[in-house]
């Protein structure tokens, strides 16, 4: 059982309120800095952390907290909130209440509510010195088990975000050439940005079932804790074997489908640019409506400004630093999208997975993506455009069990990669499917169709297509 509480309260927490907070355990811990002071940990005489703090988020988007908590019945989703996330050590046996009463006295004094509701109280918790605390882990806190492989977090939200603990944990293991597992219960659901982190990283989403053992989230392979990590149980010809609940999936989100777009832009390094321009014009393609905010982090809590996240990441790159973005719309037209903006040879690059969910009334917009690639080429220097659709829950969050795969839609090489390979070599890539030439003669783009989203071969033409342009980048 994960130890975090949550507190969030219409005003935000002062130095004064925190204080009475950390009182929770009486007068004898002492109170600690980490995160370069972005968290505050009560800690032992010995220095050993108890409760870590985060620092209070102000989340201006209506529904953000609704939608990693859920609906909070007597909180009004349209109003600005203040959200302190609280957690505690997982090997102490205290530290859930002590967690609770930090985040219970915020609520206490500022009004509002806790997640969990139950977990809120006012008591001193007194740790005792025999309470088990096992040895103090390097690294960020958030960690429950940290091996020469692998780090551990344990977590039982009903749903997993990209919060700022676990990315601060994803990124110390990653510098440390570790695996992280990220344990949860069946009933866990991933949200689309934390999915896309742990797709391109050495990770797993590790998934304890009572019932039936421990399996692969996104994969369902059944896992094995050998060596100090999980991994997969194999079975002949070194096959996984795939858990019988990941097998036979519950029937929730039937008809629903995402839209995903994956695309790249390439901008020169000058000071007049101004980054988020392609997700903007795609968003407002897609929904008739820009992003509604964006962040380093989940939740989501500034409004949408191209010219602070570009402030951002010209900061970052000055160190040499890639930057990394979640970006949520309006709570009515569910969409998200995560951007990675890094400095290379070739310029400014952004490289940005776009997220819309569709219910099962719902058309996906697939006859606009023409007109989007046009757009994105002729104005926001598109390099490629990748769109797919795939039966999955409208919400776009990921649940673990089974989801069908998705179809590939299109396919768009943008201008400046169109001429490199040269233009008449570039449009026969597939000889049985001519693309659509896109913006001016002098300078076009190539869109491929490469099918309606529900035909399995469309993913033979993209891999042609994909390997044609590989292959002519390729020196001869």
């Amino acid at each position: 059982m994960t130890h975090d509480v949550i507190a969030l309260t219409p005003a935000m927490p002062d130095t004064k309120t925190l204080l009475a907070a950390l009182h929770a355990g009486g007068p004898d811990l002492r109170v600690n800095g980490a995160a370069g002071g972005a968290v505050a940990e009560l800690c032992r005489a010995d220095g050993r952390p108890l409760v870590s703090i985060e620092a209070p988020r102000f989340l201006q988007l209506p529904g953000e907290a609704a939608r990693l908590l859920g609906r909070m019945t007597d909180m009004d989703p349209a109003a600005p909130v203040w959200w302190t996330e609280v957690r505690g050590a997982s090997a102490i046996k205290e530290a859930r209440r002590l967690a609770g009463s930090v985040a219970g006295r915020l609520t206490a004094l500022l009004g509002g509510t806790t997640w969990p509701r139950e977990a809120a109280h006012t008591d001193v918790v007194t740790v005792l010195e025999t309470d088990h605390v096992g040895q103090a882990l390097p690294g960020p806190t958030g960690i429950d088990v940290l091996t020469g492989k692998a780090a551990l977090v344990i977590h039982d939200r009903p749903i997993a975000a990209a919060t700022t603990w676990l990315t601060d944990v994803i990124r110390f293991s990653t510098g440390t050439g570790r695996e992280l597992h990220l344990i949860t219960p069946p009933s866990t659901r991933l949200t689309f940005p934390l999915r896309t982190l742990l797709d391109h990283m050495p990770g797993r989403w590790v998934v304890q079932d009572p019932e039936h053992g421990y399996r692969d989230g996104l994969t369902g392979s059944e896992l094995a804790w050998s060596d100090g990590h999980f991994t997969p149980i194999v079975e002949g010809e070194g096959r996984p074997r795939i858990a019988l609940p990941f097998q036979h999936p519950r029937a929730d989100g039937v008809g629903e489908r995402q839209l995903v777009l994956s695309l790249r832009t390439i901008h020169p390094a000058t000071d007049q640019l101004v980054l988020g321009g392609a997700l903007e014009c795609a968003w407002q393609v897609l929904t008739g409506a820009a992003p509604a905010g964006w962040s380093t982090a989940e939740p989501v809590n500034l409004p949408w400004s191209r010219s602070q996240l570009t402030a951002l990441a010209r900061d970052r790159a000055r160190s040499s630093l890639p930057t990394w973005l979640v970006v949520v719309g309006a709570p009515e037209r569910p969409a998200i999208a995560t951007t990675r903006i890094v400095h290379t040879h070739a310029g400014i690059e952004e490289h940005i997975t776009l997220a819309l969910g569709h219910a099962a009334d719902q058309r996906p917009p697939v006859d606009v993506l023409p007109t989007l690639a046009e757009a994105l080429a002729d104005r926001h220097n598109l390099a490629t455009m990748v769109t797919e659709l795939r039966p999955a829950r409208a919400d776009l969050t990921a649940p673990a069990h089974h989801e069908p795969a998705s179809t590939p839609i299109s396919f768009t090489l943008g201008p400046r990669a169109t001429a490199d390979l040269g233009f008449d070599r570039t449009r026969r890539a597939l000889a049985d499917l001519a693309p659509v030439q896109l913006g001016p003669t002098a300078r076009p783009a190539l869109y491929f169709a490469l099918g309606d989203g529900t035909d399995p071969s469309a993913w033979q033409r993209l891999h042609r297509v994909s390997a044609y342009v590989n292959a002519s980048r390729s020196p001869a």
